[in-house]
Formats: C-alpha cells, sequence, structure tokens
C-alpha cells in the first residue's frame, strides 16, 4: 500500500521553501549569495531575451509568413509573455528560491509534476544555450572570414561554438558577480545598437513598403511538407495550411515566441536577490516590457526600409542598412549580434546551475551535482557539467530544426506556473504575497490557455520529441528521485552543506 511519503504527488510546504537554507546552530549559509538587485535583474532578463529572435527571426517570419504584420507577431507573442510573466512574478516574489517553475510546481501540485518542469527547463536552457553557441560561432566566421570547418553551421567540428561555451560556463561558474558585470556591459552594448537600427533606420522608411500591411491568405507551399512538419492543431482539425493572412500572423507568433524565452531565468535566481518581494516583479516585467517595446520598433523599421520579400533570412537587419546604402552599419549590428548571443548563452548556463542546485538539495538528483564552491558560492557541479554538454551539442549537433524545442519547453513551463498560481491562491490562502497576479483566477486561467494554443501552432515532430524527453525524464525520476527525495527519506534540513574551505 502507498503511503502518503511515498506517493509522487507529495509535496513541499512554502515554509519549507522559504526556510530551506537557514543556518543552524550557527553553522556558516549554505545557500548563494545575495548580491542582485532589480536592475541587476532587468538587465539578466534583456540579456537573455534580447538575441538570436531579434537578429534572425524578423526577417524569416516576415517574409515567410505575415509580411510587415510580423510586428504583430511579436507583439502577440509579447503579451502572452507579459500574461506569464505577471504569474511568475507573484510566485518569485512570494517564494524566491533557486529553481522557479519547478519549486512552484513542488508546492502546488507535487513532486512528480516538479520533476517534469524541471526536466523541461533542462531541455530549454541547455539546448537554447547550444543553439546560440552555433549562431555565435555563424556571426564570427561571417564577420572575419575564418575557415567554415570550425566555425558556422557548416563546420565538422564546430571550435567557436565549443570555445564561446567554455568561456562563458567559467565566468558563470566563478561567480554571480561576474557573470552580473559581464551581463550588464553586453546588454547596454546591444542595446545601444537595438536603438541606433530604430533612430537611423526610421530616417530611411518609405511608408509604401508597408502595404499590405497584412499581405492576403494563399496558400503554403506543399513540398516537402508531411505530417510531422505540420502545426498539430492542423493536423487535428484537418485544416489546410496557409501563410499571411491573419493565420500567417498567428503561426509567426508561435515561431517568433522563440524570442521571448528565456526571461524566466530572472526567477531562478530569487535566492541571490537582496529584496525579492520588491526586485522580482520589477526585474521580470521590467525586461520584458523593455525588449518588447523594443522588438516593435526594430519590426517597424526594417520591414520600413525593405520591402518584406526583400528582406534577407540570414542577416536581415545589416541586410536592410545595405539596402539603403548604409553597409557600414552592418559592422555595428554585428557587433550587437555577438554581443547579444553571448549574454543569451551565459543567462542560459546561470539558468541552469540553478535549477541543477534545486533539484540536488531536494535529493532528486545525487548531492554532488549541487555541491556549492566554498569562495565563489556558485553550483560548481551541474555548472560544469552543463557547460561540458552543451559544448559537445554544439560542436557536432546541427540544431536548426530543433530550436522549436526550446519554444516548446518555455510555453510548457509557463503554463505550468500560471496554473500553479491559481492553485496556490486556493490551498493558501494567507501566504504573504507582495506582489499579486489582478484579475485572479481569470488572467492566470487566460494565460494558461493561451499558452497551450501557442504550443499546438509548433510543429507534430516537435511534439513527439517533447514527449520522448520526457519518456526519458520519468525514467530518472521513478529510477533515482523518487526513492532518494528529502520527501521520501524525511529528512528535515533540504539545504546542501557547503564544502569547507580550503
Amino acid at each position: 500500500m502507498t503511503t502518503a511519503s511515498d506517493s509522487p504527488l507529495r509535496k513541499k510546504s512554502v515554509e519549507t521553501v522559504l526556510h530551506q537554507n537557514d543556518p543552524v546552530g550557527g553553522a556558516a549559509p549554505t545557500g548563494l549569495a545575495k548580491r542582485l538587485t532589480a536592475k541587476d535583474l532587468v538587465a539578466f532578463g534583456i540579456g537573455m531575451i534580447i538575441g538570436t529572435g531579434i537578429f534572425t527571426l524578423t526577417g524569416v517570419q516576415a517574409k515567410d509568413n505575415a509580411g510587415p504584420a510580423v510586428a504583430i507577431s511579436f507583439l502577440i507573442a509579447g503579451v502572452i509573455a507579459l500574461l506569464a510573466a505577471l504569474c511568475y512574478a507573484e510566485l518569485a516574489a512570494a517564494v524566491p528560491t533557486a529553481g522557479s517553475a519547478y519549486t512552484y510546481a513542488y508546492t502546488t501540485i507535487g513532486e512528480i509534476f516538479a520533476w517534469i518542469i524541471a526536466w523541461d527547463l533542462v531541455l530549454e536552457f541547455a539546448l537554447g544555450a547550444a543553439v546560440v553557441a552555433r549562431g555565435w560561432s555563424g556571426y564570427l566566421q561571417s564577420a572575419l572570414g575564418l575557415p567554415t570547418q570550425f566555425f558556422g553551421e557548416d563546420s565538422v567540428v564546430n571550435l567557436g561554438a565549443v570555445f564561446i561555451a567554455l568561456v562563458l560556463g567559467f565566468v558563470a561558474l566563478r561567480g554571480i558577480s561576474e557573470s552580473r558585470w559581464l551581463t550588464n556591459v553586453l546588454v547596454v552594448i546591444k542595446v545601444s545598437v537595438c536603438l541606433f537600427i530604430v533612430l537611423v533606420g526610421a530616417f530611411f522608411v518609405n511608408a509604401a513598403n508597408w502595404s499590405p500591411f497584412v499581405p492576403p491568405s494563399e496558400p503554403a507551399a506543399t513540398e516537402a511538407v508531411g505530417t510531422l512538419q505540420t502545426p498539430l492543431w492542423q493536423v487535428v482539425s484537418g485544416v489546410d495550411p496557409s501563410v499571411f493572412g491573419v493565420s500567417g500572423v498567428l503561426a509567426a507568433a508561435a515561431v517568433v515566441f522563440f524570442a521571448y524565452s528565456g526571461f524566466e531565468v530572472v526567477a531562478n535566481l530569487g535566492e541571490e536577490t537582496k529584496n525579492p518581494g520588491r526586485d522580482m516583479p520589477r526585474g521580470l516585467i521590467g525586461s520584458l516590457v523593455i525588449c518588447t517595446a523594443l522588438y516593435l520598433a526594430v519590426c517597424l523599421v526594417i520591414t520600413g526600409m525593405v520591402h518584406y520579400t526583400q528582406i534577407s533570412e540570414g542577416a536581415p537587419l545589416s541586410d536592410a542598412f545595405a539596402q539603403v546604402g548604409l553597409g557600414w552599419a552592418g559592422v555595428l549590428i554585428g557587433i550587437a549580434a555577438v554581443c547579444g548571443l553571448s549574454s543569451v548563452i551565459l543567462v542560459d548556463i546561470v539558468g541552469m546551475g540553478r535549477i541543477g542546485f534545486a533539484l540536488s538539495r531536494d535529493g532528486l538528483l545525487p548531492p554532488a551535482v549541487g555541491r556549492v564552491h566554498p569562495q565563489w558560492r556558485t553550483p560548481v557541479g551541474v555548472t560544469v557539467g552543463t557547460t561540458l554538454f552543451v559544448a559537445v551539442l554544439a560542436a557536432f549537433v546541427p540544431l536548426g530544426a530543433l530550436a522549436e524545442m526550446v519554444s516548446i519547453g518555455t510555453l510548457f513551463a509557463f503554463f505550468v506556473v500560471s496554473v500553479a498560481v491559481i492553485v496556490l491562491r486556493r490551498t493558501n490562502p494567507e501566504m504573504k504575497r507582495p506582489f499579486r497576479v489582478p484579475f485572479s483566477p481569470w488572467l492566470p486561467a487566460l494565460s494558461a490557455v493561451a499558452c497551450l494554443a501557442m504550443m499546438a501552432s509548433l510543429a507534430t515532430e516537435t511534439w513527439v520529441r517533447f514527449v520522448v524527453w520526457l519518456l526519458i525524464g520519468l525514467a530518472i525520476y521513478f529510477g533515482y528521485g523518487k526513492r532518494h527525495s528529502k520527501l521520501a527519506t524525511g529528512e528535515r534540513k533540504l539545504a546542501l552543506p557547503v564544502p569547507p574551505q580550503t
């Protein structure tokens, strides 16, 4: 007979989460160092959000799906991300802890769902970092004319991607202060160049290029398109695929959602924030609002400078300036691309470290995984492991077709967080909430439904891969985590000991 303590639906109490790192008997602190402010959190969020999406997806989706209305696609994706950000803000302010969505699920819907979320976030951050590392290598190869056998997508072994993954992995390992400093510098550079694109490009906008703003709908090209490549909702409904028009705008929104993935990494930094009740909502919402505004402005300027049919899919921003006689601006935009992608990789690795730390602290992974460095106060085991995993993936695996996996992982995490807000309001109504989602439960419910709708717009093959990944994760949970969980072993102290200084 299965007891409550043996059930995979067992939950951690919110009070346990809030006090799991309290020192015992005058012992040294066992948690992560609290050094971040609201400004740092906004910088981490912007550093994660502005990257591959704005530098590549703008041109591809304008040309293939939405035309100038790609700006609307970015707006739709941004609104859905903002709904999820409000839900994250309530939970991150009330339960400031490493692990974010994983911990929220652990306190609301049970351990097995928490594990699924954590395994999902591993996919999102690790795969996302590997994809972006390969993109970084490609930009560097194009700018400096480096040999294609070692740099870019045609490489045999992508040494450029391995190099940037290892360098930024060391920065993440060295400490949150160093990560904070480098992220802030990179954010200033790429935000400045985005503003340059908008302010300079505005003088070359031709309003005629915005007409028609929403190109009329037309059937999608059918060659080489099978059931697995078709969005799930179209497979279920039997609707013929189309591009442009309203359906094209919505399809583009599902793809460009990738451009917003990763802002939730801010919620993983709750334990390292000086005043999480005040600063976590500001960091989450502030970074998302700033990035959405920049995205919309860049989309409008680029589609105004060049007719959408003439936009480059590979380098839309620099090519648009070249077409109006400002080729020198491509150099600045290339710098922004390299800086933008660097900060995304760094924040991905930092986020993975915090997730692994939370899983190890709860006994779902071995203690060595979440061991904290005695001097740097960062999770050394999982950070090193993540960096090596990302480097291997980036070196050998072309990840273009798997980019949608990042989006489906992000959306699934957003869905669970939205549900967790509703559940926790009912199960723990007296909990102190420095920030509260307005119009609850309707707004969190809308967020959950919108996330599911976006997931249904992704390719069927992405769903197949996602299910396979989750099955692998469940095998690990039932093979190790369920038996070694701190809730299963009855341990009251959930924090990991810090090794003595040498």
